[in-house]
């Protein structure tokens, strides 16, 4: 984990963000949005969203359309920091 955030308040986060069919570009313009509002964003990948890539791999290429830090990543979901 990176950024200094504690893990219980990662892990505590509730999902408010889905990333599905419709891609990355509008998952990358919400992340944004919501990163002006909130210190972190919790990210949730739908399997329809993955493709041939990983969560990791997603998760970087979301993290560099928004202008966001990856704070941590498990399973299918993903934290991004501003």
């Amino acid at each position: 984990m990176s950024d200094g955030y504690d893990p219980a308040e990662v892990h505590e986060l509730e999902v408010s963000l889905w990333v599905g069919k419709r891609g990355l570009d509008p998952a990358a313009e919400e992340l944004n949005a919501q990163l002006e509002h909130h210190e972190l964003v919790k990210a949730k990948f739908l399997r329809s969203a993955q493709g041939d890539g990983s969560i990791e791999e997603l998760a970087v290429e979301l993290a560099g359309m928004a202008g966001a830090s990856i704070v941590e990543t498990r399973g299918h979901t993903a934290v991004f920091s501003p």
